[in-house]
């Protein structure tokens, strides 16, 4: 890898490392949601169960992203560091895993390719977690004050 390949590589893991706190927001909407429901579901209205019930569904999906961003952090670290010697020997570890299947030739996979599907995972999560705000704030303001 060349000295630009292993600066992106650092950069986006650097970006990753702080995009976790994005994950732990969709973690605490989804916990909260969890225990707004088990707590106090008789004395709520309708459409707060359901906003607070989709919350809880689209935590499944952000833990979902918020797993496979942590393994892209980690594997992107590696890659700068030097502990992944290239993209083919990260292919090739990744598909002995069963987490890929093999490829079809050495670095079928350009670094620019992955750093992009990165970033759309990450737009990915944090559309997840901009829905999950907007339903909880539909919940809470379906409340009624007593």
């Amino acid at each position: 890898m060349t000295d630009n390949e292993r600066a992106t590589c650092t950069a986006l893991a650097g970006l990753l490392r702080a995009a976790t706190v994005l994950a732990f927001w969709g973690l605490a909407l989804t916990c909260i949601a969890a225990l707004v429901l088990a707590l106090t579901m008789r004395g709520l209205s309708n459409t707060a169960i359901l906003a607070f019930a989709s919350v809880m569904v689209l935590g499944v999906l952000e833990r979902y992203f918020a797993f496979r961003l942590r393994l892209d952090q980690a594997l992107f670290e590696g890659l700068a560091s030097g502990q992944i010697a290239s993209l083919g020997a990260l292919d090739n570890a990744l598909s002995v895993l069963g987490l890929r299947d093999p490829p079809p030739h050495p670095s079928a996979r350009a670094l620019a390719d992955r750093v992009q599907g990165t970033r759309q995972l990450m737009q990915r999560h944090a559309i997840v977690i901009a829905c999950q705000n907007a339903l909880f704030l539909l919940a809470l303001m379906t409340q009624e004050l007593a």
